[in-house]
C-alpha cells in the first residue's frame, strides 16, 4: 500500500512539500498531527495550548494597550477566529494553508530553479496562503462555536467549588496557574487570589468564581474554604 510513495512519479510531490514556502506548512502540519495523536492518547488536554481572547468591547475599552497578546487577540477577533480553542484554529489554518500553498507552488513555482528568485516569488505566496487559510478557518469554525460554548459552560459549572493544585511559582491578584485533575490529562487554569492572599506551587486552592471577561478563576485556600464551610 505504501509503495506509491516510493514511485518515481512522486518526486514532484516531495519536491513541493519540502521546498519554500510549502516546507513551512509541512513542518507545522507534522507538529499539529503529532499534537493530536498525543491528545487522542490522553497525554494532553484539548485546550492545553489555549488562551482566552477578550471580547470586542473589552479591547475597545483597552484601546491604549499595544502589548503583543492584545494585538494578536485583536487580529484574531477581526478575522473571526474566536469561539473555539486556539489549538483547533491553528490546526485548521495549518491544514488549509498546506493545501493552498502546495497547489500554488505546484502551479506557479515548479518552473523556477531553487535560489533567490524562488524565495522572492515564494514569500508573497506564503503570506497569501496564510491569509486565505485564516479566512477559510473563520468560516469553518462558525458551526463549531455553539458546541464549544456549551462545553465550556458545563466545564465551569462542574469545576466551581472543586479543588485545584497551584502549578505556577506564585499566585496573587494578577498572576497564577493551577491544575485541576479531571480524570484525564488535567485542566490548566488561569487563577487569581482574592484580596492580598498569595499561594505557592503545590498549594491546594478552591475555585470560587469564574470571571468570563478575563478567562480566570478566583480562588481561596482549601483550608479557608473548608473552615468557612464547617462554620455553617
Amino acid at each position: 500500500m505504501f509503495a506509491i510513495f516510493l514511485m518515481k512519479d512522486m518526486d514532484p510531490f516531495y519536491q513541493n512539500i519540502s521546498s519554500f514556502p510549502t516546507v513551512i506548512f509541512t513542518f507545522l502540519l507534522a507538529i499539529v498531527t503529532l499534537y493530536w495523536l498525543v491528545a487522542v492518547l490522553g497525554f494532553v488536554d484539548l485546550d492545553f495550548l489555549d488562551f482566552s481572547l477578550p471580547d470586542a468591547d473589552q479591547l475597545s475599552a483597552e484601546g491604549h494597550s499595544h502589548t503583543t497578546p492584545d494585538v494578536l487577540a485583536g487580529l484574531m477577533l477581526r478575522l473571526g477566529l474566536q469561539g473555539v480553542p486556539v489549538t483547533v484554529i491553528v490546526s485548521l489554518i495549518t491544514l488549509f494553508g498546506w493545501f493552498i500553498c502546495y497547489y500554488a507552488v505546484h502551479l506557479m513555482l515548479s518552473w523556477l530553479p531553487a535560489g533567490i528568485l524562488h524565495f522572492i516569488v515564494g514569500l508573497p505566496i506564503l503570506l497569501a496562503s496564510v491569509y486565505a487559510a485564516a479566512m477559510l478557518t473563520a468560516q469553518a469554525i462558525k458551526p463549531l462555536r455553539p458546541l464549544f460554548k456549551n462545553a465550556q459552560l458545563q466545564t465551569v459549572k462542574h469545576i466551581l467549588g472543586q479543588t485545584a493544585v497551584v502549578r505556577s511559582s506564585r499566585v496573587d491578584g494578577n498572576f497564577g496557574e493551577a491544575i485541576f485533575e479531571d480524570g484525564g490529562a488535567g485542566l490548566l487554569l488561569s487563577i487569581r487570589s482574592t484580596g492580598s492572599a498569595t499561594f505557592n506551587k503545590g498549594d491546594r486552592v478552591v475555585l470560587l468564581e469564574h470571571i468570563k471577561e478575563q478567562g480566570v478563576y478566583r480562588v481561596i485556600s482549601e483550608a479557608e474554604f473548608l473552615g468557612n464551610d464547617l462554620s455553617h
